[in-house]
């Protein structure tokens, strides 16, 4: 299928989201619900309506488990070489097509087109990274230690998959999944969220013209998916549920899963620290704290939540944020200079507030920001926080919006236990310049992950996972994200 755009007339700059496929994808077939519901498709930047995707029932869950499995073995015995690259070839086709998937990841999701662009090159990648991997699949030859046998391990795919992914990152959550399965020579079941289905199922048709085979990516999208997704748990022939989103969620599947001894990864809720010592190179320390908040106009569960700034450079930090969030650019996703752009639905706008109205009622001063936007669309401005106190609701929950909330801090130790004081633990961030200190600090964060001196971490080369009640398992890594597809195998050989 040609998901190249087809340019409207009276907008030279927007595409026909209406040539993309909006069917259910099962076994290589587009095809509406078995009832012939709909979900509607809303635009975040203006609130319109712009497609319509089936909305899935109980037959349908069936039915893509049923292509599953009927692929599964076909696809288990394709060799690993031919797997990698049809892999690579998906690669090079969302390369190619990076500008249309960016311009649709805006359409739907509302995020600035720079960052819906830089999604599509790190979605991109899990399929090059992975394409590479799947030729380096290798199992384990040694001799017992009571020398009467060998001990031979192998690695096999561990069969079907039911993929669950977020709408924050429509694109590189699919992939981020979807690629190490396949790579291990799984098949899959992937239901997107119903805000951002579209961008899921123009990767469907991509998969396709890459060589993937019928049956090996379903694609399944409802607006009641706990019901689809415990039929499809207690299939017998499912055998692994890889979810991203929110923890109290992750809870319900795990239980879920747990009546079916399924295998889960799980890739859950953050409330990521933001650290910045006083030696730490200011300008530097701002340039990542932009990053670190403002990347998906802070939608991302890696986003910085707590900003903790050292008693000597809290003052000057705070002016600096201040400056450069009121001068970001907001506005449509699809607009080229938009720099924040809207949040995912109304009722994410009315958690921030809750949130900001909050703090600010427990002494928290507005530095900007600060207020629900009026007018069409989910905005809310790029808002920072001064002198946020520890019992506040946002120093506990996810803010998943464009709001810095900034606290001081004295000494070390203090800022450690405040950063672990949390049931969260994926992502954190340290500027410094002793790396002694860094190291050191690292070493005593409960996180699954941190950045030093950096604004961004995520790479589809590193372990991409959280520790507590952020996640079981990783995703990426050099071994780590096969890893998850896949079951060892134990043969002792007699000599």
């Amino acid at each position: 299928m040609n998901i190249s755009p087809v340019l409207l007339d009276d907008d030279p700059d927007m595409f026909d989201y209406n040539t993309f496929s909006h069917g259910l994808y099962i076994g290589g077939q587009w095809r509406p619900s078995s009832d012939g519901r709909h979900i509607k498709v809303v635009d975040p930047s203006t609130e319109a309506v712009i497609a319509a995707v089936p909305d899935a029932t109980l037959a349908d869950a069936e039915a893509a488990v049923e292509a599953a499995a009927k692929a599964a073995a076909g696809w288990r015995d394709t060799a690993p070489r031919k797997r990698s690259e049809i892999l690579r070839r998906c690669f090079e086709l969302m390369t190619e097509r990076a500008e249309t998937l960016a311009a649709l990841i805006s359409l739907e999701n509302g995020k600035a087109l720079r960052d819906a662009r830089a999604e599509v090159i790190y979605a991109a990648e899990f399929f090059r990274w992975n394409a590479e991997e799947a030729v380096r699949i290798s199992g384990e030859f040694g001799l017992a230690p009571s020398g009467a046998n060998r001990i031979v391990v192998d690695y096999q795919p561990i069969g079907v998959c039911v993929l669950i992914t977020p709408w924050n990152f429509p694109a590189a959550m699919a992939t981020r999944k979807i690629a190490p399965a396949l790579a291990a020579g799984c098949t899959v079941i992937l239901k997107p969220a119903s805000e951002t289905p579209l961008t899921a199922y123009a990767l469907a048709a991509l998969y396709e013209e890459a060589g993937v085979p019928p049956g090996v990516v379903n694609v399944l999208t409802t607006s009641n998916p706990g019901p689809l997704t415990a039929a499809m748990l207690a299939d017998p022939r499912v055998r692994k549920l890889s979810f991203t989103g929110s923890t109290g969620v992750g809870r319900v599947l795990l239980a879920e899963a747990a009546k079916h001894v399924i295998s889960c990864s799980m890739e859950l809720g953050g409330n990521a620290p933001f650290i910045v010592f006083d030696d730490a190179d200011l300008e530097a320390a701002l340039d990542g704290a932009m990053v670190a908040k403002m990347r998906n106009a802070g939608e991302a569960c890696t986003a910085a939540n707590r900003i903790y700034a050292q008693a000597g450079i809290h003052d000057s930090f705070a002016e600096g944020l201040r400056k450069r969030m009121t001068a970001l650019k907001v506005g449509s996703g699809t607009d080229a200079d938009t720099e924040c752009g809207p949040m995912i639905t109304g009722k994410a706008v009315d958690k921030i507030d809750r949130l900001v109205r909050d703090a600010v009622g427990r002494g928290a001063e507005v530095l900007c920001g600060g207020a629900i936007t009026q007018g069409r669309g989910y905005f809310y401005p790029p808002t920072v926080l001064r002198n946020v106190p520890a019992d506040a609701d946002m120093a506990h929950e996810e803010i998943f919006g464009p709001v810095a909330p900034i606290a001081r801090f004295e000494d070390e130790a203090e800022v450690i236990a405040r950063a672990n004081d949390t049931e969260y633990g994926l992502a954190a961030y340290i500027y410094t310049r002793d790396l002694a200190r860094g190291m050191r600090v690292a070493s005593k964060i409960e996180s699954g992950m941190i950045a030093l001196n950096r604004g961004l971490m995520s790479d589809p080369a590193a372990p991409f996972g959280g520790v507590k009640q952020s996640g079981l398992g990783r995703e990426g890594g050099q071994k780590h994200g096969i890893a998850e597809f896949m079951e060892a195998k134990y043969i002792a050989v007699t000599i």
